[in-house]
């Protein structure tokens, strides 16, 4: 499925299977904020793109998801090297989803996300 606003920023989808995704990005300067560090946006964006990724391969044909809400918990600043966002499909039932994502920086926990997702008919 093409993803721009995923292309914009850089992210790659490196592992995606029913309830669970790995997307990766590179730190690079546009990503910064004025303080050099990774603007908490692509934290955030990550995770959403993430939990998305994680739900799709489980949804049945017509459907489609949507977040309701994200709440993200920053741990670390990330400035450099590589950043992973592993997401989990915690419960999924026929209109609701629960996820959650860890983003890690070299190894550190750097943030954490938790989220519902509605599910609904796209036709």
């Amino acid at each position: 499925m093409s993803h721009p606003y995923a292309d914009l920023i850089g992210f790659e989808i490196v592992d995606q299977s029913p309830g669970e995704s790995r997307l990766e990005v590179p730190v690079r300067r546009e990503l910064l904020n004025p303080h050099n560090v990774v603007h908490g946006g692509v934290l955030y964006s990550l995770a959403d793109t993430g939990m998305g990724a994680a739900l799709y391969p489980m949804l049945d044909e017509g459907k489609a998801c949507a977040t309701i809400n994200c709440a993200i918990n920053y741990f670390r600043p990330v400035m450099s090297g590589s950043i992973a966002c592993v997401s989990t499909v915690i419960n999924k039932g026929r209109t609701i989803a629960t996820l959650e994502s860890e983003i890690w920086n070299e190894g550190k926990l750097a943030a954490m996300a938790h989220g519902q997702f509605s599910i609904f008919a796209t036709g």
